[in-house]
């Protein structure tokens, strides 16, 4: 079980939204870059970064930014947002980036999921993101018909890396997981699953092991680390010691 730190860029800054709205965030740094190094010197192992902005206009916003972020790590990096066709992937891939997101790709270019998975295999991760059970795409603000699971099992054959699962009514909300959404998603696919949404105490990332048979690989935490309710160092022992 890999402890993922997430960083949500927002004009430049280092945010967290509440349920995913843009107009309701905290700001948590002025210096992303920094943020990015300090989650490296507390022993992270990769790091989940987001372009807000990008996800909603469909474009990235913050290429310079997250470029620079690359170039100042060891550890690898995982970015979504606003990635809408290959060129975008493979440019964010050749400086460093070891994983791109897809989320509203899936249902608006199922080919382009297909394509990129076949050209760089195991470096897509697919997002899956749920409210109230139904998938959102284009940064949250539009609803799709299809379910997760027929979505997930649709690409579970084309060489993708993970699925992000988040429950977006616990993004950022700190209520925990939603564990029998994880659960039920895990016992039925094939592919290895980072869960996300929700995360307020090292209990919720204890019981999230035992998770780990069904395929259940990571946890990404936003606003538990920034407020000091989980200390990222402490939980990566905890947890290693859980594991081993």
């Amino acid at each position: 079980m890999i402890i993922i730190p997430a960083i949500d860029l927002k004009d430049g800054r280092c945010v967290r939204l509440f349920q995913g709205r843009m107009s309701e965030e905290t700001v948590y740094s002025e210096n992303p870059i920094d943020v990015a190094k300090k989650w490296q010197s507390e022993g992270a192992q990769r790091i989940h970064i987001v372009d807000l902005n990008g996800a909603i206009t469909g474009k990235p916003y913050h290429y310079s930014l997250i470029k620079d972020i690359a170039k100042s790590l060891s550890i690898p990096i995982e970015v979504g947002g606003g990635i809408r066709d290959l060129e975008t992937i493979e440019k964010y891939l050749s400086f460093g980036v070891q994983w791109v997101i897809l989320g509203t790709m899936m249902l608006k270019n199922p080919l382009l999921i297909e394509e990129a998975s076949r050209r760089f295999p195991e470096r897509i991760i697919l997002a899956i993101d749920l409210r109230k059970g139904k998938v959102s795409i284009k940064g949250w603000t539009e609803e799709a018909s299809v379910g997760a699971l027929d979505l997930i099992k649709s690409f579970e054959d084309v060489g993708i890396s993970s699925i992000i699962l988040t429950d977006i009514e616990r993004d950022g909300m700190e209520r925990g997981l939603n564990f029998e959404m994880i659960r039920s998603i895990a016992t039925s696919i094939r592919l290895p699953l980072i869960a996300s949404g929700g995360v307020s105490t090292i209990e919720d990332i204890k019981k999230l092991t035992e998770l780990e048979p069904l395929g259940v690989m990571g946890v990404i935490i936003g606003r538990a680390l920034y407020n000091g309710s989980i200390n990222l160092k402490e939980a990566i022992q905890i947890i290693s010691e859980l594991s081993s």
